[in-house]
């Protein structure tokens, strides 16, 4: 860990801390809620990372801090495709610049088209857009307890009842804040019915977006078809519409290939054809055509 790491890591946590600003609060730097969202890491820690007094921070803190706010020194690029532009787009149509006109989406897409890594660019880059990746594990209070923590709300002590009320009266003081349930086809039905409790106490307050594989649409239309308890309001709440993102071109592939550092064409054009339009098979197959031209060399 040189100082040179630290000191981009030290500006990615400045970032991350700006995002908790409150604009009606200036002389709050938003750390202690960056805090909040951190988990084994302390309002003081990050002060003396912000400050530069770093001789007592040890290297795993380091790690742990760069782990949690999305830092990643391995030099892999993101490169905007059709589907990240389209995909930033709806965010922020969900998210709305104005009070009142936020908006619900549901996006499915196929797994590895770069929903998860546009979704985390958007949260990083947007003040008050929180970004769930959502678990099978997870019951209400676990999804509670993410979305606080996502928020940098100190969630110690509270029943159910009480984050929910406690959430959404801070959401509610927000301008245009944003919820991204990403993977949600992996919810169970107990913490998806907390869909339509958000959405009833957050209308025109918040945005809310479901993001998932084509599985959620299918699991939403079936439950719908066969008067499960909950779908049809959940459909009802998402306008009866899923959007859809279309696969990422030849050329969106190509362009990530070699702003990665891969310029040979045959190589290129060997990989997308084995990627099956898999963002994460295209970094693996990469990275892969670059270490072996690291060898050789």
């Amino acid at each position: 860990m040189n100082e040179q790491i630290k000191q981009q890591i030290k500006e990615a946590l400045q970032m991350y801390c700006n995002r908790y600003k409150n604009p009606l609060k200036p002389q709050e730097k938003g750390i202690n809620k960056a805090a909040n969202s951190l988990r084994n890491v302390s309002s003081a820690t990050i002060s003396q990372i912000l400050n530069g007094n770093w001789d007592l921070i040890a290297n795993e803190m380091w790690r742990r801090v760069a782990a949690q706010i999305g830092f990643a020194n391995e030099g892999w690029v993101f490169v905007e495709t059709s589907v990240s532009n389209t995909l930033y787009h709806l965010l922020a149509d969900a998210q709305a610049t104005e009070q009142g006109e936020s908006e619900v989406h549901a996006i499915v897409g196929h797994a590895g088209c770069g929903k998860t890594a546009t979704a985390q660019k958007y949260a990083a880059e947007n003040k008050n857009a929180y970004h769930l990746v959502c678990s099978e594990y997870w019951n209400r209070k676990t999804f509670l307890l993410e979305l606080m923590e996502a928020m940098g709300l100190d969630s110690s002590g509270y029943t159910v009842n009480e984050m929910v009320r406690y959430i959404v009266k801070e959401l509610k003081s927000q301008q245009c804040p944003l919820i991204i349930m990403d993977e949600a086809d992996k919810l169970s039905d107990q913490v998806l019915y907390f869909f339509i409790t958000m959405y009833n106490q957050l209308e025109d307050y918040c945005g809310l977006v479901l993001l998932a594989t084509d599985f959620l649409e299918k699991r939403i239309k079936r439950g719908v078809q066969n008067k499960r308890k909950g779908y049809n309001e959940i459909y009802s709440r998402i306008g009866r519409r899923f959007i859809v993102l279309q696969g990422n071109t030849y050329d969106d592939q190509a362009a990530i290939c070699q702003a990665n550092g891969l310029n040979d064409s045959r190589s290129i054009e060997k990989i997308i054809d084995n990627s099956e339009c898999d963002l994460r098979r295209v970094k693996k197959l990469t990275k892969a055509n670059i270490k072996k031209t690291k060898k050789v060399a």
